[in-house]
C-alpha cells in the first residue's frame, strides 16, 4: 500500500496513528503547529503548514502520497478545504475522519449560532461571567465587551491576551464533567460559549452546564465541500484496505 498522509491534531487522529503503526503501514502524521507541545505519535511526524492547496499538492507528489486522511478538528476548515483541493489536483483519494456533532439532551439550554461574531451578539447586554471554551486564536471577537472571562488554554499565553482581565487556566484535556462543574462553579460562570467540536473528549463542559442549568452558546461547524466521511478510526482503516479500483467505482 502506498504512503498515507494523516492530517491530525485530534484524539481520533492519535487513535488512528496507533492503528496505522500497529499494522506496519507507511504513514506520515502532520500537525498544523498551533500547539507548542504536540503529543508524540508512533509515526513519522511533520509540523507546520504546506503553503495552501498548491503546496500540499506539491507535497503529495514529492512524497508519493497515495491516500489522505483528514482527521483535523471539525473547525479546521481551511486545511480541510486545501486537502480536498489538493486531492482533486493530484487524484489522490481523500477521506475525512470526523467525530459526529453534538446533539442536545433533556435539560440542555443551547443557543446555536453560525460563527464567532454571532456568538458575541448572543451574549446579554449586562455584564456576565463567561467561560470561553474556544482557544486563544478566537478571542478577538469578544474584545471590548463588558463581561468577565474565564479561558482554558493548552499552552501558557506568550503575550497579552485581547481580553484584559481574563482569567486563564492552562490545562490539557480530556476533562470530566465533575472537573468542569467545579471549575464553572468556582468562577461563578453564567454563560458558556463553545464550538460544536463533537466527540466525548470535550463534552464535559456541556454536561457541567446542564447540571448547573447554564445557557450554552454553541457555534455551528463551518461548511466544507462534500467529501466521504467516517466517524471512527476503525472505519478509516477499512477504507484504507479498499482497492483503488473499488474507490474509483465509488467515485471517491
Amino acid at each position: 500500500m502506498s504512503r498515507i498522509l494523516l492530517l491530525g491534531g485530534t484524539a481520533e487522529a492519535g487513535a488512528l496513528a496507533r492503528l496505522l503503526a500497529g499494522a506496519g503501514m507507511d504513514a506520515v502524521y502532520s500537525y498544523a503547529g498551533r500547539t507548542a507541545r504536540p503529543a508524540a505519535q508512533p509515526l513519522q511526524t511533520r509540523i507546520g503548514g504546506f503553503g495552501g492547496a498548491t503546496g500540499l499538492a506539491d507535497y503529495l507528489r514529492a512524497h508519493r502520497i497515495g491516500r489522505i486522511i483528514d482527521a483535523t478538528h471539525p473547525f479546521a476548515a481551511r486545511i480541510s478545504r486545501n486537502a480536498i483541493d489538493a486531492a482533486s489536483q493530484t487524484g489522490v483519494p481523500i477521506l475525512s475522519l470526523q467525530r459526529p456533532a453534538w446533539e442536545a439532551e433533556a435539560g440542555d439550554d443551547w443557543h446555536r449560532v453560525p460563527d464567532l461574531a454571532a456568538a458575541a451578539v448572543a451574549l446579554p447586554d449586562r455584564p456576565a461571567h463567561v467561560f470561553l471554551a474556544l482557544g486563544r486564536q478566537h478571542l478577538q471577537a469578544f474584545a471590548g465587551m463588558p463581561h468577565r472571562w474565564l479561558l482554558r488554554l493548552v499552552d501558557p499565553p506568550a503575550g497579552p491576551l485581547p481580553l484584559p482581565g481574563a482569567h486563564a487556566v492552562v490545562a490539557r484535556g480530556p476533562f470530566t464533567p465533575a472537573d468542569d462543574q467545579a471549575l464553572l462553579s468556582a468562577h461563578g460562570i453564567t454563560h458558556v460559549i463553545a464550538r460544536d467540536a463533537g466527540g466525548d473528549g470535550a463534552r464535559a463542559k456541556l454536561v457541567a452546564a446542564r447540571r448547573l442549568r447554564l445557557p450554552v452558546i454553541l457555534i455551528d461547524r463551518p461548511v466544507v465541500p462534500v467529501r466521504r466521511i467516517v466517524a471512527t478510526p476503525e472505519d478509516a482503516m477499512r477504507w484504507l484496505h479498499q482497492t483503488p479500483a473499488a474507490l474509483a467505482l465509488r467515485g471517491v
